[in-house]
């Protein structure tokens, strides 16, 4: 998946069909002059609807659609006719989106399966046709319902990346490298800050027909929590992640502070986060020797962690099998 067309974020204007318009017809035919009301009623408007589509991996599709309408309702017939609904507006997004309402901020929903529909903004309803107005004191009146009015909002999509594993470190810790070496995913690479501004996935071979998906989340500063470095919209890419690999690199100044900041990131994010299992990883091995390794494990205390270069290959396949251990829920 291209970098640059992986969107996660799309505000949208819906508006849902308005109701058709009730019928005030009076029957008439060739031996009925003056008949009774036979009036039908108006179809509905038209719903926006989300549908989740597990071949979607991206709002990009969504990007420059910000105005979605649905169609609007046909006025009732006569002879009781009813009026043709609107036709409904089906948007389908990746599993993992999550709803916001666009003032509030509030999430009104998270589409989690394939297949799995929520009515974003619902048409309006059809008016009644005269003929629901009769009665043994008024047999012919010439008034119906007219058709509701449909709804105006704006509405906010957020995608919350779906996969297996996701890497959390500091901007140039080797997260994307260490991407483009176990999966076939192709990041863009620079040594560099910031070099990854979106999200990437990558399917990860593991032992025979074994595999795993791996998100590279977007480099994490300190006070990213509040926003910085677009901290949030990074964030919340971790949320959907059953493990967790914290990447630090090996010329880090301190690499058991450097861990400690971005768990404090994570849980003042979100302190449910900690609860995941995670793995931490000390990318750049090779910058390292042997008195530095010492000086690092010394510093980590009982810390769990483990070394490797995804330039030399060494520790890879170690880090795989840590990895899948966590997924799996056994000791690491």
């Amino acid at each position: 998946m291209a970098s640059e067309n992986f969107v996660d974020y799309v505000k949208l204007w819906c508006r849902s069909g308005k109701g058709g318009a009730g019928s005030t017809h009076m029957h008439r035919d060739r031996v009925t002059a003056k008949g009774g009301p036979d009036g039908g009623d108006g179809g509905r408007g038209g719903d926006v609807i989300l549908r989740g589509n597990s071949q979607v991996w991206t709002l990009l599709h969504l990007k420059y659609r910000k105005h979605i309408s649905a169609g609007h309702g046909g006025a009732g017939g006569a002879n009781r006719r009813h009026g043709a609904d609107g036709q409904d507006e089906f948007l389908d997004v990746p599993i993992g989106t999550v709803v916001r309402d666009a003032e509030s901020q509030e999430i009104l929903t998270e589409i989690t399966g394939d297949g799995q529909e929520w009515i974003m903004v619902k048409g309006g309803r059809g008016g009644l046709g005269n003929d629901h107005f009769k009665s043994p004191t008024n047999q012919t009146p010439r008034y119906a319902q007219p058709g509701e009015d449909g709804a105006e909002l704006w509405r906010v999509l957020e995608l919350k990346l779906l996969a297996d594993v996701g890497l959390v470190g500091f901007p140039n810790a080797g997260k994307s490298t260490l991407l483009s070496v176990v999966s076939a995913a192709k990041p863009e690479i620079a040594d560099y800050p910031f070099t990854t501004l979106r999200p990437n996935l990558g399917m990860v071979a593991y032992r025979g027909d074994r595999s795993f998906v791996m998100a590279d989340i977007p480099g994490i500063i300190e006070g990213a929590h509040e926003g910085k470095g677009l901290g949030l919209r990074f964030l919340r890419h971790i949320e959907r992640n059953a493990v967790l690999l914290f990447l630090v690199p090996g010329d880090a100044d301190d690499i058991a502070e450097a861990y400690r900041i971005l768990l404090r990131e994570l849980e003042q994010y979100n302190p449910e986060l900690l609860a995941k299992d995670r793995v931490l990883a000390i990318s750049k091995s090779d910058l390292l020797d042997v008195e530095l390794r010492e000086e690092v494990t010394a510093a980590l205390g009982k810390l769990g962690h483990h070394y490797f270069s995804a330039v030399t290959g060494e520790g890879v396949d170690r880090l795989k099998d840590l990895i899948w251990q966590a997924i799996e829920g056994g000791s690491a």
